[in-house]
């Protein structure tokens, strides 16, 4: 009779669950099952009528288990006492599951254990050291009574929790104990399994575990403590869970994944998983090189299925996971800039930062009458319409595709007080975005238009106005996003030397200053311009300080080609 005995909880897939036992009696390993009294009767009669032909399986008294409750834990003490009782030879217990598979073959196991006769194999750390514990339930779950099912009776779950909290409600520990917690799937010797079983506080023990948030994580794990000579605080059983909490279920694809980690028993797998189940149940000796378990090695590989559940890849929505905001991820998928009245400063400023960087510069692309895509086409890569209430209808969509779409390729586009606002605030909280903002650009068309001066200054309050929420919204953007803003009087003083900077901003590095600049719209008359709404009772203030001498118009004028800065 072999060293070794295993309790196997089971709940579903009996036909599955048969097969692992059997697998570990043929190694000569007594199992003892405890089926889920949830499971109809009939299908438990069929299922130990099955395995009555094996003298090695055994079938323990059954209860109710319930996710986080105590049902489980009373369905390992029951099953582990039979073990120990009808086995007298076993010398370690492992608790196992019916969706658990071995990796290894099972005399690998055996000799493993029988090298470390006294080493109790369990998980077992503070709740100071605990880092997986989720809504703040850690120490808690040991000083707080939770009669409600977290699954099925949420609310009162939480509820009850908030009234004990608010009551400054507190269990009292038992007397001796240190709280501990880790993963329910152990492997004690039976000198600490016993004494565990057979503590003549027992009684007192599980009565307050009955009333402990998750038992099965904390009961075998703080007791354990009390009488274990050696305790290495690992779990033989690879188990991983998600963000959730929930365990990752393994699929065939995951074959050469198991066979890397060493470990000898891996959960959660999925019940139809054939050729994991024939890999591993009849070809073990060719499966896995006798080695130390090490689950480390996958470790990487699951940190990074996590991270692409929580936040998926950037720019990229899907109708399971959107963009969480507060996670610190970019809601686009590559580096995009955005002008703000440089298009009305500079006359053709589109191909002149085309030419000069080699990027794709649209127009305003949020403009009321629709998209003006680079080169005026009506559709751009990825058959995206320029119609303005295609775009409208979800215009956070509408640039995340775009930038989706031509990732890798540097996408730029105007935007100002004249376009559709509803992207503001998206464009404040993206940090692929680079913002240039020259503000006050607004009264540029409206000077060199043709409208009467009392509609003139009604729309200049009114660009005004929204501008000033742009900025105000801009002022509140998050950490990354890069955001340059002059006023349009600061602009014409230095614009060589801010347009290098904006160049520089896009990842286009000039060996020398900038040599050529778009022409700047002629200001001849704009600062008397600008007088005359003060005066009216508008104060353009985004616009900043203009001169009223006409000193940039005559500037604008004298150079045809940029200004240098020396």
């Amino acid at each position: 009779m072999n060293s070794l005995g295993v309790v196997m909880l089971v709940h579903a897939d009996l036909d599955r669950a048969e097969q692992i036992a059997r697998h570990w009696t043929a190694s000569g390993c007594p199992v003892v099952i405890h089926v889920d009294r949830k499971v109809q009767n009939d299908v438990y009669s069929a299922f130990a009528t099955a395995c009555a032909n094996d003298p090695l399986i055994r079938f323990s008294k059954r209860h109710i288990c319930e996710w986080g409750g105590w049902g489980i834990v009373a369905a390992s003490q029951s099953a582990a006492e039979q073990l120990l009782y009808s086995f007298p030879n076993v010398r370690h217990v492992y608790l196992s599951s019916g969706a658990c598979l071995p990796l290894r073959p099972i005399p690998e196991l055996i000799d493993y254990l029988a090298e470390r006769p006294r080493v109790d194999f369990i998980e077992s750390a503070t709740t100071a050291d605990v880092t997986w514990t989720i809504g703040g339930l850690d120490l808690e779950r040991f000083t707080l009574r939770f009669p409600f099912s977290w699954r099925k009776q949420r609310k009162l779950f939480d509820f009850y929790v908030r009234v004990q909290r608010s009551l400054g409600v507190r269990r009292k520990i038992p007397e001796g104990l240190v709280p501990h917690m880790g993963s329910q799937w152990w492997c004690l010797t039976r000198q600490t399994l016993s004494a565990i079983l057979q503590d003549p506080k027992r009684k007192s023990y599980d009565n307050y575990f009955r009333r402990v948030w998750i038992p099965d994580e904390s009961y075998f794990q703080t007791l354990t403590r009390l009488y274990s000579t050696h305790i290495e605080s690992r779990s033989l059983t690879l188990s991983k869970f998600d963000y959730q909490g929930r365990p990752h279920v393994f699929y065939d694809d995951h074959l050469q994944l198991l066979r890397r980690s060493d470990c000898f028993v891996a959960r959660k797998i999925w019940p139809r998983a054939e050729r994991l189940y024939q890999a591993f149940l009849t070809d073990q000796a060719s499966a896995i090189k006798p080695a130390e378990p090490n689950p480390g090695k996958i470790d990487r590989l699951f940190a990074k299925a996590v991270d692409r559940r929580t936040k998926g890849r950037e720019g990229l929505y899907m109708q399971g996971r959107f963009p969480r905001h507060r996670k610190g991820s970019a809601l686009t998928a590559f580096p995009y800039s955005v002008f703000q009245g440089f298009a009305e400063l500079f006359e053709d400023f589109e191909p002149w930062l085309a030419n000069t960087t080699s990027a794709c510069v649209h127009g305003h692309l949020f403009d009321p009458t629709g998209a003006k895509f680079a080169s005026n086409e009506a559709t751009t890569t990825g058959g995206l319409s320029s119609c303005a209430k295609l775009r409208d209808y979800n215009p956070e969509a509408f640039l995340s595709n775009l930038i989706w779409n031509t990732r890798g390729e540097r996408q730029c586009f105007q935007f100002g007080p004249f376009d559709t606002q509803k992207i503001c605030s998206f464009l404040a909280q993206d940090k692929n975005a680079q913002i240039s903002v020259i503000s006050g650009a607004w009264a540029l068309p409206l000077f060199r238009s043709n409208l009467n001066f009392a509609d003139i200054r009604a729309r200049s309050a009114r660009l005004q106005q929204i501008e000033s929420k742009q900025l105000q919204a801009l002022a509140t953007a998050r950490s990354g996003t890069r955001i340059r803003i002059w006023s349009l009087a600061e602009f014409v003083e230095s614009p060589m030397e801010y347009l290098q900077v904006v160049v520089e901003d896009i990842g286009i590095t000039q060996p020398n200053h900038l040599a050529e600049a778009p022409k700047m719209v002629d200001l001849t008359g704009f600062g008397k311009f600008m007088k005359n709404l003060k005066n009216q009772g508008m104060h353009p203030y985004l616009v900043g300080d203009f001169p009223e001498d006409d000193i940039f118009g005559s500037r604008s004028k004298t150079y045809t080609k940029p200004y240098l800065v020396q």
